[in-house]
């Protein structure tokens, strides 16, 4: 499995429809869309649940395709958004703070994906690998 972070700083990798694909894995294609199609009571079919990543100009699902962080990103040439002087802007937050109250993403409500990158920040200020 490919490794793969967006530009927000969520882990691709770790994400099914991405992972789908990857495998080409039909089973977690099913389980995915009936699980997603409950709980947000809107039908989403198996042949969807594919995605790219988000750095790549392929196939994204759902709110990837449209992300206003991966937007601004890609027009500023950013590698992702710990590059930005305005990082954590006021889009961000509002992402990371549905990463962590809608889908659990996250620990005493603080985003694992900015955790992520306000680790590899730290650690180009610093100079660590």
């Amino acid at each position: 499995m490919g490794k793969m972070m967006g530009y927000c700083g969520v882990d691709c990798g770790a994400c099914i429809p991405f992972r789908a694909k990857e495998e080409d894995n039909d089973e977690l294609r099913r389980c995915y869309a009936r699980e997603q199609s409950e709980v947000f009571g809107i039908t989403i079919t198996p042949e969807q649940v594919n995605c790219d990543g988000c750095l790549s100009e392929g196939e994204h699902l759902g709110y990837c395709s449209v992300c206003e962080i991966r937007r601004c990103c890609r027009e500023r040439n950013l590698e992702d958004c710990s590059f930005c002087e305005e990082y954590v802007c006021e889009e961000l937050k509002k992402v990371y703070e549905v990463m962590c109250e809608v889908f659990g993403k996250g620990t005493g409500g603080v985003a694992h994906a900015q955790v992520t990158l306000d680790t590899m920040k730290q650690n180009r200020l610093t100079g660590k690998r």
